[in-house]
């Protein structure tokens, strides 16, 4: 097991160093679309989500899937860019070959981050799944209204620990799979939080249309 993850990080490494936002945009969407995959073997199970007798089981959604993976492979360079201008514009180490790092510039990447990166990354996940989802504007903006503002806070609750972890320890090539592999809970959370505002739109939708009739 040991010498199969040296190998698996010998490969990865010698691809990153070939093609780094290649390499960064299939491993981010391969996790995603991992996280997924638990949200929803959750959901099927009623691990998470317990239902009532009179519910249908729910069947694994495979477009769903496609869709967290797309999200990830499309993050995947963007968060990769993100990494090294923090890396350029708050150097951990003096220029003095000093080993000593930088608490003030820990600090102040792991704030941009959360402060700039998080809530623009957030905008895109909840855009990027309404578009993917085939959401009209009304629905989008409502989905942003009930899942902005607490989702943004629970990533505030959850994430500045982690990534100060993966900017702190973490070698620049692998601090996105990193922040995906830690991200594969982050995921399944936004995606049940999704699943749940996709059917309760549907449920609205099909209020409405009856109400109409």
């Amino acid at each position: 097991m040991n010498m199969a993850s040296i190998a698996l990080a010998r490969v990865y490494q010698q691809s990153f160093e070939h093609r780094p936002y290649w390499t960064l945009a299939v491993t981010n969407g391969a996790l995603n679309a991992l996280g997924d995959s638990v949200a929803q073997w959750s959901e099927t199970c009623h691990w998470l989500t317990p239902s009532k007798p009179h519910e249908e089981q729910q069947k694994y959604d495979i477009p769903r899937t496609l869709r967290f993976f797309a999200f990830g492979f499309g993050m995947g360079p963007v968060i990769g860019r993100w990494n090294f201008f923090l890396e350029r514009n708050f150097p951990l180490r003096p220029q003095n070959g000093s080993n000593r790092v930088s608490a003030r510039a820990l600090a102040k990447r792991v704030g941009a981050d959360q402060l700039l990166m998080a809530p623009l990354g957030l905008c895109a996940f909840l855009g990027s799944m309404s578009i993917m989802e085939g959401r009209d504007t009304a629905h989008m903006k409502q989905k942003f209204k009930d899942l902005y503002l607490p989702l943004i806070s629970t990533n505030w609750q959850v994430w500045p620990m982690a990534q100060l972890i993966n900017f702190r320890y973490m070698p620049l090539p692998y601090r996105v799979p990193f922040q995906s592999t830690c991200g594969v809970f982050w995921t399944l959370y936004l995606s049940m939080a999704n699943s749940r505002e996709e059917k309760k739109q549907e449920h609205l939708d099909r209020m409405r249309r009856t109400t109409a009739q």
